[in-house]
């Protein structure tokens, strides 16, 4: 599996529109526990459909479209944070102890 990198305000607009799942992982890069998390959720990400779009959001650099993302999907920003999206309503939003594929796999199901 892959991250698509989250960089502009096009790209949060699209996912609000897609229909079904996506997931959007918000990251510090300044943050050794947002790295911790990170991996071990990339450890286990092979559990998830291939299909199901994943999104890699630097608040570091990108601290704008993080703050959209917030203002988009109706949540407090966090970090690290996994969004589950669907058909454009954020449906899951864990932050740092709480991000696993085990929590995403449970909205899936």
């Amino acid at each position: 599996m892959n991250w698509t990198s989250l960089e502009s305000a096009d790209q949060i607009n699209a996912i609000k529109k897609q229909e079904g799942y996506s997931l959007i992982f918000k990251h510090s890069t300044r943050c050794s526990i947002s790295m911790m998390v990170k991996k071990r959720f990339e450890l286990d990400w092979e559990k998830l459909p291939d299909n199901l779009p994943l999104y890699f959001l630097d608040l570091i650099k990108h601290r704008d479209i993080s703050n959209q993302v917030a203002t988009e999907f109706f949540v407090h920003h966090e970090s690290p944070q996994l969004l589950m999206i669907k058909d454009g309503e954020c449906v899951l939003d864990l932050s740092h102890g709480e991000v696993s594929v085990d929590e995403a796999l449970s909205v899936l199901n």
